[in-house]
């Protein structure tokens, strides 16, 4: 599992989601390192939709570029394999699930949901990419060293894409082996339960360096395929 998407701590400000029908619009971090001439990726983009949506963009934003990853439209996903270790180790037919922390428009709650799977196909180095591939992801996006060890993960059309319509996942509890400790968000203890439990501490959402695994991939991509979910190889921001 990935956590994903513009948030208090990455932007200052989570993207909307409308908690009665599931609709959301995908807003990625902001961009801190340079780009390639021209591959430059920006929140205007997002306004139009964000508008239609009934939310308006912040204004620390409107100048300011984007950090697209993964990027639905190209079914990419970058990473830095010091960072991302585990990601660099996956293969083919491998599961990356993708959640945000979204802001309901309608009461202000923050809702952690799954926003997104990818059924890995295979996976470069970002320095490995050709001119033609270099704006399909946000690392090769970058100007990278040499020496750069950025990987982009391309996963399988059809399989794969974000979802038409978020879904909930988390609650704010605390860990059932301490029922008196700090309510954070956390999964649900029925998913927990359905999806054969993750590699973290009871479902643990909130940022950590270490992205919490699937103890069982299969079950949860069974219970994830019982959701009937709608994936779209698209950033969701055409209108």
């Amino acid at each position: 599992m990935v956590r994903v998407g513009i948030d208090a701590s990455f932007g200052r400000w989570n993207a909307p989601v409308d908690a009665d029908t599931g609709a959301f619009i995908y807003v990625p971090i902001p961009e801190s390192q340079k780009n390639r001439p021209q591959m430059a990726r920006h929140y205007r983009e997002v306004k139009p939709c964000l508008a239609e949506f009934g939310t308006p963009l912040p204004a620390h934003l409107s100048r300011t570029r984007m950090h697209l990853d993964p990027d639905f439209d190209f079914l990419s996903y970058g990473d830095m394999s010091r960072k991302g270790k585990r990601i660099a180790q996956l293969c083919e037919d491998d599961l990356i699930a993708f959640y945000a922390g979204l802001r309901d428009k309608h009461s202000g709650d923050l809702v952690y949901a799954l926003i997104g799977l990818y059924v890995v196909d295979h996976i470069q180095a970002a320095t490995a990419l050709t001119s033609g591939q270099q704006a399909k992801n946000a690392h090769s996006r970058c100007v990278l060293s040499t020496d750069a060890d950025d990987i982009v993960v391309w996963a399988k059309p059809k399989l794969s894409g974000r979802l038409q319509q978020a879904i909930p996942i988390g609650s704010r509890r605390a860990a059932r082996s301490n029922p008196t400790g700090t309510p954070v968000y956390r999964v649900l203890p029925e998913l927990l339960e359905a999806w054969g439990n993750l590699s973290n501490n009871d479902g643990y959402l909130q940022r950590s360096a270490v992205p919490p695994e699937f103890n069982d991939a299969e079950r949860f991509y069974r219970w994830f395929q019982a959701q009937s979910p709608t994936l779209l190889a698209s950033n969701g921001w055409d209108i």
